[in-house]
């Protein structure tokens, strides 16, 4: 086994960025402990124990002595049948109901603020019970101008505000390059809750965190919109094309009675990864920076 003082300190940021990535995000002890042996230490500390307390009863058939009370079933330590029921896990909502759960939820907030508060309460995703926070719109909802991510990363779902850590900090220099700020916009993603690991949303988990983005949507009434992702693109385009086939190119996206353009890019994570592609979101940031002016949400 490979001890950490053997390695470098940049085999050693490779190796929790691993982690990071696999979804374990908390050191608990200093040193490693054997919990396999742990537990059969205790095993075998109650087995003593046990047998002191068991009663001893009569064989079959054999009568108790005189004066000898015969033992009775120990009925006391067996919970009732309620009690059996309350302990007994909860059932999952099935997803169909889920969904309409959600878009009542969705429905029935006036204000970002309500829809906050509703979402934070809502417990129909199976995705909230393994996420520490609930991502919602953050920055300015009056300005028109609205950028949506895909899902939650672990850097996210630790700081409680979309597009943290480094695709945070390039995200932000993004913005910088074509006038904006992260606090002049309006900033949220497309689902809620992180996915553990990292992984793709379902579908069901789709369908029910659906209500929540198109409500967000049509309470900030944005001018524009910028997605960034492949996930994000085909979420509200409904294609199946990669990024890079679905960037660049102004679409309509439908949300309640409005219809709102939108442009798709890469999302910064992909930068991150891919700095070669730098040039294409640079593309799509001046066609978006265009788009503002034309609708006056940028000043010239």
């Amino acid at each position: 086994m490979i001890s950490a003082n053997d390695l470098s300190p940049a085999e050693l940021a490779a190796l929790l960025h691993f982690h990071a990535d696999a979804g374990v995000e908390w050191l608990l002890e200093e040193e490693a402990i054997d919990r396999f042996a742990e537990f059969e230490a205790m095993k075998a500390a109650r087995r003593p124990a046990a047998a002191q307390a068991q009663p001893q009863r009569p064989a079959a058939g054999e009568r108790p002595a005189p004066g000898q009370v015969p033992p009775r079933p120990n009925t006391a330590a067996r919970p009732a049948p309620a009690e059996r029921a309350s302990s007994s896990p909860q059932p999952a909502i099935p997803d169909g109901e889920a969904v309409q759960q959600a878009r009542f939820v969705a429905e029935t907030a006036r204000s970002l603020s309500e829809l906050k508060t509703a979402i934070e309460s809502f417990n129909g995703c199976n995705l909230k019970h393994s996420a520490r926070s609930t991502i919602f719109a953050s920055g300015n909802a009056e300005s028109g101008i609205m950028v949506i991510g895909s899902a939650p990363s672990a850097e996210d779902d630790r700081e409680g505000v979309p597009f943290s850590g480094k695709s945070g900090q390039l995200f932000d220099k993004m913005l910088t390059a074509i006038g904006l700020t992260r606090s002049a916009i309006l900033l949220t993603q497309v689902i809620p809750w992180r996915p553990p690991g990292n992984r793709a949303p379902s579908a069901a988990e789709m369908d029910i965190c659906r209500p929540f983005i198109e409500r967000q949507i049509a309470l900030a009434e944005p001018k524009a919109i910028l997605l960034l992702g492949n996930f994000s693109a085909r979420f509200f385009f409904g294609e199946s094309d990669t990024i890079h086939g679905l960037r660049g190119h102004w679409k309509e996206i439908g949300v309640a009675d409005c219809v709102i353009p939108a442009i798709a890019s890469l999302h910064p994570q992909d930068l991150l990864t891919a700095p070669v592609n730098k040039r294409l979101a640079w593309n799509d940031l001046l066609a978006f920076q265009a788009k503002l002016k034309s609708l006056s949400l940028l000043r010239n």
